[in-house]
């Protein structure tokens, strides 16, 4: 996708390349508003690039893809971005023009990683809400689910409580069996009856993937991004688990919230449909994409989200290189390969590399596992406080945090500074 609506041409106005990451484009494209609010300032041209095995871009359809899905890998989705804009660059004229790599979340780490691997391509990038560390195998401080349920208590303190005594009397009712399953079909208003451990174990995993959902899209102002939400969803989820007549029914209305979304009318859940298991513990999401994520991160992008019920309000859950493996095995016939993109792409080696910024907001899961100091005077760290996942892509917004309009204005700054760098010096 190509907007050139401002592009100053004349002038050598940069290139804003978004770096797609596991999705339809155009979801990215009407969710990155940040680029476009900006555009017209840098007189800059817009393209947003989709990554290979998802959307529309499965290179033998959207089934017969998989039976070819070893051409689905990091290293293979940064050659196609570098190809395409060798060949862009040239037909628009551009050689002299200076290229930013805008991405959010998996996105956000290929944009760093297009500037780390092709300097000579890309001029600088802004990475956000990437969390390369933990990907790189040095894990999350705080983790994933303990920042969910800190989003929780910061919209009330008591949330936490009542879900953990929740969640005690979900497990108490699956040690009931029959009964206990009955009534957790009724009260979660399931489609089919759960009548096992596992499809328990599939419901309680369920409510996981809504509460991470919701933490990281937790925005100030209704969207609908992973799901149509109100505004500051995480605070609407708590209000229903304290304001139910027991803890297990605000848990499902809670729960709910995530798949029914603002107005929904679903009279019944099918959590199988709605949810799908794979081998990334936060969620892979359905149809074709997910299933291109779930190889993904069989592959390359491994990390491991576990609970504990101390530093956060979730049952205990253990998921390890073991278990992926396993899993990874039976699966995709594949093995996770922990170490290769720390030595692949450096890890945190990056004193040969400038120009990033790597933006994190702190009410965002994944912030844990990011880059939360700037590592020298051209790789920078912004904190956002008020920020959930890639909150500073998005749109202006009236509704937006003083920290997140502040984050932005930083990275403007930023880019400011090294696109007239660029500029001058391939035009000199």
């Amino acid at each position: 996708l190509i907007w050139d609506q401002v592009w100053n041409k004349q002038a050598n106005g940069p290139i804003f390349f978004y770096t797609g990451n596991e999705g339809d484009i155009v979801s990215f494209w009407e969710n990155t508003g940040f680029v476009f609010d900006i555009a017209p300032e840098f007189g800059a041209l817009v393209i947003f690039a989709e990554h290979r095995f998802y959307g529309e871009s499965y290179p033998f359809g959207p089934e017969k893809s998989f039976d070819h899905i070893g051409l689905l890998s990091v290293e293979q989705a940064l050659a196609d971005y570098a190809t395409l804009l060798d060949y862009l660059i040239p037909k628009l004229g551009a050689q002299k023009s200076a290229i930013v790599a805008f991405g959010g979340s998996y996105g956000g780490m290929l944009s760093a990683w297009f500037r780390i691997k092709y300097p000579f391509l890309i001029d600088a990038a802004l990475a956000a809400s990437a969390p390369l560390p933990e990907i790189y195998g040095y894990g999350s401080t705080p983790g994933f689910f303990q920042t969910v349920t800190e989003d929780f208590a910061k919209a009330n303190p008591a949330c936490p409580n009542m879900a953990r005594a929740a969640f005690s009397e979900f497990l108490d009712n699956v040690r009931a069996g029959t009964t206990g399953y009955n009534y957790l079909t009724n009260l979660f208003s399931l489609c089919k009856p759960i009548t096992t451990p596992a499809e328990a174990n599939h419901l309680l995993l369920w409510i996981y993937n809504s509460f991470a959902s919701m933490a990281m899209v937790d925005y100030p102002y209704p969207a609908n991004f992973l799901a149509p939400l109100p505004a500051w969803p995480i605070k609407v989820g708590c209000e229903l688990l304290l304001n139910s007549s027991s803890a297990l029914l605000g848990l499902a209305k809670a729960a709910s919230l995530f798949y029914n979304g603002t107005g929904g009318n679903l009279k019944c859940y099918d959590i199988y449909d709605e949810f799908v298991e794979c081998a990334d513990q936060t969620g892979c999401g359905t149809g074709p994409d997910g299933r291109s994520w779930d190889y993904q991160v069989c592959t390359e992008m491994n990390y491991f989200p576990n609970t504990n019920n101390v530093t956060d309000m979730f049952p205990p859950r253990s998921w390890q290189l073991s278990n992926l493996t396993e899993y990874c095995r039976a699966k995709w016939g594949v093995t996770p390969r922990p170490d290769w993109l720390d030595t692949y792409f450096g890890g945190l080696r990056l004193e040969s590399s400038s120009r990033i910024i790597f933006s994190n907001g702190l009410l965002d899961p994944w912030h844990g596992g990011g880059f939360l100091t700037s590592l020298s005077d051209s790789l920078i760290a912004i904190v956002i406080a008020e920020g959930a996942h890639h909150l500073d892509l998005r749109e202006s917004n009236p509704l937006d945090p003083p920290s997140v309009i502040a984050a932005r204005n930083l990275e403007k700054m930023y880019l400011k500074r090294w696109i007239s760098e660029v500029t001058l010096e391939k035009n000199n």
